[in-house]
């Protein structure tokens, strides 16, 4: 098959994912039909039925994109020779890499998976651009005998309504616009690389290649969200009844016997009195001694909130959540080693995300090495990605723990935890970090600062 051949393939492929993805964005927006609802009753209460959407499934999202904070990147073990990490980190920041990569994160959470696409620089004093895409514009397939990506394709509209599309594979590029009907040669990158230029950001992918229908390929992962979405449609049904029942039997309704059709006429304007008047609003009277009057007890919608409360908890089970995220405490509220160990599932699999990711990125680093040149220190063992810490540890008991492995020493006396190490642990970003080993450095060649740091710390002057 041909280049374009693939690329059409592959086009296809992307066509037949578009109903799930438009499934799942759905509920991200919050704007999924509602489910287990009667056709009938649905019919008879029209416009007057206004669903209820308790948006859990965008607040699953966040839950854990906000532990999914990419702190920098590390090129290999080398501390002394940075040059490597200065180019990446000025390549990362020069393509706004946080708010990329938060952007990669949320749409990966919520739609299954996201791309980051690496390009050649336009000039040699421009950083390689890195280029979040879409799974609604982009997809990729596996070589099946070395898991690895083989090809993939991003795809696009301009304002003119020109369609693009590139077809990445591990040697190169080629991009065809589309004119009528056949698509047309723009451009072809090629490079000996040996790695696809579009690289994959995949949630809870799978082995398995089956799709089901109207599901997702589960290689290509599946959202966040995805276990929830049953209970999720659920809690939306409750809501929206509560407030059916809210509107037809929340207020105590009147009943009268032995009235008749005069006593509903207006006696000043002699007309029939208006719904609202008759239901809700205004004393009947009559002058019947038969008459009787009575109204029949409100709706207790407590039935409603005990089964909501069931169903958000089934939610915070299904996605690893404590109880006081979705309020199921009580007034007072839980202290601080309470909410960590509550957190001790949500902080593991915010681990696990990270380590998944990592592969992603740091493939994404190893693309931009290789357009800046540096082959040397591409090599995939040499790249770390370096995350913040998902947890959530007081500032107090981290601090105290970090100095205490510096004050204890080995059998040589020497630091069990060296002083760069503790600084980055304590969340120090790399600049920072750097005055600190230039303050280090001025200190040392400083006499009377160090006698006067010396002096505080109880050492002898001229002591080792």
């Amino acid at each position: 098959m041909t280049e374009l051949d693939e690329a059409q393939r592959l086009l296809r492929a992307l066509s037949r994912e578009k109903k799930p993805l438009e499934k799942n964005d759905q509920y991200f927006e919050g704007v999924q039909p509602l489910r287990f609802i009667a056709p009938v009753l649905e019919k008879e209460l029209g416009f007057r039925l206004s669903p209820i959407v308790l948006n859990l499934a965008l607040f699953a999202v966040d839950v854990y994109d906000n532990r999914l904070d990419i702190e920098g990147f590390r090129i290999g073990a080398n501390r002394k020779d940075r040059a490597a990490d200065n180019d990446v980190e000025d390549v990362w920041e020069e393509n706004l890499g946080g708010f990329i990569s938060q952007q990669a994160h949320r749409e990966g959470l919520a739609l299954s998976r996201a791309y980051a696409m690496v390009g050649p620089a336009e000039s040699e004093d421009d950083a390689p651009p890195i280029t979040i895409e879409s799974p609604f514009d982009a997809i990729h397939e596996n070589d099946p005998k070395t898991k690895k990506v083989k090809h993939g394709i991003k795809t696009w509209t301009d304002l003119d309504k020109t369609r693009w599309m590139t077809y990445c594979h591990q040697d190169g590029s080629v991009t065809w616009f589309r004119k009528g009907n056949e698509w047309k040669e723009s451009e072809s990158d090629t490079h000996d690389f040996g790695i696809c230029s579009l690289v994959p950001l995949i949630n809870d992918a799978r082995l398995l290649g089956r799709a089901l229908p109207g599901k997702f390929d589960q290689r290509l992962g599946r959202s966040v969200f995805h276990p929830i979405i049953s209970p999720l449609d659920a809690l939306n049904k409750m809501a929206s009844d509560m407030m059916v029942s809210g509107e037809f039997h929340a207020l105590p309704r009147r009943w009268g016997t032995g009235l008749t059709e005069d006593d509903f006429i207006d006696e000043k304007t002699g007309e029939a009195l208006d719904t609202f008047s008759m239901i809700a609003g205004r004393m009947w009277g009559t002058t019947s001694d038969k008459a009787k009057f009575g109204q029949f007890p409100e709706a207790d919608l407590s039935n409603f909130h005990n089964t909501m409360k069931l169903l958000m908890q089934i939610v915070a089970m299904q996605l690893g959540l404590p109880g006081s995220y979705l309020l199921f405490q009580g007034d007072n509220p839980p202290s601080a080693d309470a909410i960590r160990a509550s957190e001790a599932q949500l902080v593991k699999r915010a681990e696990r995300k990270q380590a998944t990711l990592s592969t992603g990125w740091e493939t994404v680093q190893r693309l931009v090495l290789l357009e800046l040149g540096r082959d040397q220190d591409a090599k995939p063992r040499m790249i770390e990605t370096l995350w913040r810490d998902p947890s959530t540890p007081t500032i107090a008991q981290k601090a105290d723990a970090i100095v205490k492995l510096v004050q204890a020493k080995d059998a040589t006396g020497r630091s069990l935890l060296p002083i760069e190490q503790a600084r980055e642990d304590l969340g120090y970003t790399e600049g920072q970090q750097g005055r600190m080993a230039d303050w280090d450095a001025e200190a040392q060649r400083s006499p009377q600062l160090t006698d006067a740091m010396r002096a505080l710390n109880d050492v002898p002057a001229g002591g080792q």
